[in-house]
């Protein structure tokens, strides 16, 4: 695993369990909520998770792109059905996503090349 995937899933999982050890019955039943939001229903898990990339990129928040830019990766999701998910971000973004796009573009490489 590249040095930035690597350091991005511990950095999460560290601060994941740092926030939810609080015990604060709000933000862990906010986190169970999220979680969960991506299992397979009516839509599957795959689907849900490029929804999940679109909705990030627009929102333009590099974590969130991260994350379920892993997650479509897992799914299974060719760079072809990445990039018609970044065209759509863009299209419904606008240029300010650009600069986002770059970043997961780079992020795309290094999962490839992990796999």
């Amino acid at each position: 695993m590249s040095d930035r995937l690597e350091q991005f899933r511990l950095y999460r999982e560290k601060m994941n369990e740092k926030i939810l050890g609080e015990g604060h019955q709000q933000i862990n039943r906010f986190f169970a909520l999220d979680t969960r939001s991506y299992d397979s229903d009516a839509l599957d898990a795959r689907t849900k998770e490029m929804l999940g990339l679109v909705a990030s990129m627009v929102l333009r928040c590099d974590d969130c792109i991260a994350y379920h830019l892993i997650q479509c990766k897992k799914e299974g999701l060719s760079r072809a059905e990445c990039f018609e998910i970044f065209n759509v971000a863009l299209v419904v973004g606008g240029s300010i996503v650009i600069p986002h796009l770059r970043r997961a573009v780079e992020l795309l490489d290094e999962i490839e090349k992990e796999q």
